[in-house]
């Protein structure tokens, strides 16, 4: 088998000027891409500005033979996004690859929260993956071919304590991941997410809020604690690499699909229904005496889009016994 390759291609990666971006980074122009290696050089709560990250990683890119440009504008504006695309096109002249990994933390119990720890988070995040792939999707569609990975996460997808805005954040990723695989399947644009576990900045922080105190506001028990502690060293960022440069390469054959990656073990997410319970004259009181049949995963399925959703509402519509 030969190797993966990106010879040829151009990637941008946002939040490449550490951590998990930067390992992406790395690989990717170890590999052949030349990289727009983006990233706004702000702190972890996504404040002030600072172009030395971006530039030290494509320093390093190109001490080890590889192509890439440092680009420092915003994902979190309109402007910004098409600002980081103009950068890729102007270095390059096309777009193959967009890895959207900026992030930033603004974690809070629910009950503290507030729009100046809420709208960032969403910006960054969310509207940021819009705000860059919006443009390059315009390059993608045209020359027929394209890739994208969006960065989700388990808090997105299973929840976290004091994660709101994050956890909606990552979720809302997930689904413009499943729309964007549907649009771009005629257009040779495969478009996945990676979840990652790795030791990042944001685990840290993470970890130094369970230091504090629990969603309860109770000191954090210290054997639980230590073996947080025990688990991140064993999280390499450059772990979470090589699954994003599988569903970048061209020979990726899936399209809208979640991957979890961390400590080398890589896991699919999914969607799924169960069978459930039917009464065309359904009453709450049916909800509650048939919870457990609702509730049962034996044959449940995977519905590959809404209509395959909606299909098998309506065969059991008609076959309920």
């Amino acid at each position: 088998m030969t190797d993966l390759r990106f010879d040829g291609r151009v990637a941008i990666v946002t939040g490449a000027g550490g951590g998990l971006g930067r390992e992406h980074a790395l690989l990717l122009a170890s590999r052949g891409a030349r990289v727009v290696v983006n990233d706004l050089g702000g702190s972890m709560a996504g404040e002030g500005t600072d172009g030395a990250p971006a530039a030290a990683v494509v320093q390093e890119i190109r001490e080890r033979g590889g192509q890439a440009v440092a680009d420092s504008h915003s994902v979190a504006t309109p402007e910004g996004g098409r600002d980081v695309v103009r950068t890729a096109l102007d270095a390059y002249g096309r777009i193959d690859i967009v890895v959207n990994n900026a992030g930033i933390l603004r974690d809070k119990p629910f009950h503290e929260m507030t729009p100046d720890q809420l709208d960032p988070v969403i910006e960054v995040h969310l509207k940021g993956a819009f705000h860059v792939t919006v443009p390059a999707w315009s390059v993608m569609r045209e020359q027929g071919y394209g890739r994208v990975v969006n960065t989700t996460s388990a808090a997105g997808l299973l929840g976290s304590a004091r994660k709101s805005g994050y956890g909606a954040a990552k979720a809302g990723l997930l689904g413009l991941t499943r729309v964007l695989a549907a649009e771009g399947a005629a257009h040779g644009i495969r478009v996945n997410a990676v979840a990652p576990v790795a030791a990042t900045r944001m685990l840290a922080s993470s970890l130094a809020d369970a230091r504090i105190g629990g969603a309860d506001g109770r000191p954090a028990d210290p054997a639980a604690l230590e073996m947080m502690n025990t688990l991140t060293r064993s999280l390499d960022p450059g772990l979470v690499s090589p699954v994003v440069a599988f569903l970048a390469h061209e020979d990726c054959p899936v399209s809208g699909e979640v991957y979890s990656a961390g400590a080398g073990q890589v896991a699919r997410f999914f969607v799924g229904r169960t069978r459930g319970y039917h009464n065309p004259a359904l009453t709450a009181e049916d909800v509650r005496d048939h919870l457990d049949r609702i509730r049962d995963e034996t044959d449940s399925f995977i519905p590959a889009d809404p209509g395959v959703e909606m299909a098998h509402l309506l065969r059991s519509t008609t076959h309920h016994p």
